[in-house]
């Protein structure tokens, strides 16, 4: 699989049936969902660090790149995966090490985990474009604008990120949290495919994209719910 397949997935999409990738957490739930019929999948930062016993953002980088590995060889289907804000590596290393995993896209955000803060937006995507020029068309570069994550109600600064990213060289654009009602408003606003995140209690992903969602993601949203299956079953079970 090429990052072109995934790309291709993106477009010429109808208003309304957005590309849907669960995201999963290791190679036994990666069969699942392409067994399934997914056309690709996208591995969450948050559920793949919890299988592998870390908070999300603490999983060392050379363990999940492995476990990135894992679920690639797992599959027939394009793999992209979360990583994070890119664990501190230099664009040549942090492509070279994706690409080796056989992952075709990943996940870049723009929130700094050692402070807890926004990264400087021109910072950010001088980075974005680094990768693009190490990577070439070999990486689908996901840019994750974390403003609605942060707090930050004014679209506009979320608006400023996405056409500095896009410039940069992304290939879709994901305004994490956005509320449902500014979606339709930020996609129409930008030229890039828009990522929106599915949540237990918001919109469908068949309403994320009558919003303007061309992708819709969930986080460790899955790997929540089959834990929390988990343990419902181990309770039954210890009572029985």
């Amino acid at each position: 699989m090429t990052a072109a397949t995934l790309r291709a997935l993106h477009h010429g999409r109808a208003t309304g049936d957005p590309l849907v990738l669960p995201g999963p957490w290791d190679a036994a739930s990666a069969r699942v969902f392409a067994e399934a019929g997914f056309p690709a999948l996208a591995t969450p930062s948050a559920g793949v660090s919890a299988a592998l016993g870390y908070e999300d953002g603490e999983a060392p980088a050379a363990e999940m790149f492995a476990a990135i590995a894992r679920i690639v060889r797992a599959v027939p289907v394009p793999v992209t995966a979360d990583v994070e804000s890119g664990y501190g590596l230099p664009p040549k290393e942090l492509v070279e090490r994706l690409l080796e995993t056989g992952a075709v896209g990943c996940n870049l955000e723009d929130s700094d985990h050692r402070t807890g803060r926004l990264k400087d937006p021109a910072e950010q995507a001088d980075y974005l474009a680094a990768v693009r020029a190490e990577a070439g068309e070999a990486l689908f570069i996901n840019a994750r604008v974390d403003t609605f994550l942060h707090g930050v109600a004014d679209p506009g600064q979320a608006l400023d990120r996405a056409r500095r990213y896009t410039e940069a060289g992304a290939d879709c654009l994901y305004p994490i949290l956005a509320p449902a009602e500014q979606l339709a408003g930020f996609a129409a606003e930008v030229t890039l495919p828009v990522n929106a995140l599915a949540l237990p209690t918001g919109p469908s992903p068949r309403e994320l994209g009558q919003l303007g969602a061309t992708r819709v993601t969930f986080g460790g949203g899955q790997h929540h719910k089959s834990m929390t299956a988990l343990a419902d079953s181990a309770r039954e079970l210890r009572e029985a």
